[in-house]
């Protein structure tokens, strides 16, 4: 029995939906939760391995879907709004504290995680409108 890649890619949009929405988050508490509960900081939130891993969740799922997705519905503004915010969330990641400062950083963070969360509600979108649909399956 086959089974087709494309129905996994509306569970990959979704996951990586959670995953850039979880990368926002973070972005936005850890400050307020440092600043409010100290001992927070032995969680390491702020650590640059915790940013790896974000990163090697967020990228190979919305890679995976969004090119699925644009493979179905041939929509390239998807793979392009999606393929910004990997960069920059990338970039902010790589270029961190020591480049961009605190502020640098968290802006970079904020518009590329919210960017992949466009792409992937529109990958989404588009394909429930489509007529070959799998995300309905």
């Amino acid at each position: 029995m086959r089974v087709s890649v494309t129905k996994f890619r509306p569970s990959a949009d979704k996951l990586a939906i959670s995953l850039s929405f979880l990368c926002v988050v973070h972005c936005l508490a850890t400050p307020v939760l440092i600043t409010f509960l100290p001992s927070v900081i032995a969680l390491r939130l702020e650590d640059e391995l915790f940013h790896f891993w974000m990163l090697a969740g967020v990228v190979p799922i919305s890679l995976f879907a969004l090119t699925l997705g644009c493979n179905e519905h041939r929509d390239i503004v998807v793979v392009g709004v999606g393929a910004v915010g990997i960069i920059l969330l990338c970039g902010a990641a790589m270029l961190g504290h020591g480049l961009l400062g605190p502020f640098g950083e968290r802006v970079l963070t904020l518009l590329g995680g919210g960017l992949i969360i466009l792409g992937h509600i529109r990958n989404f979108a588009m394909c429930r409108q489509a007529k070959m649909c799998h995300c309905l399956d």
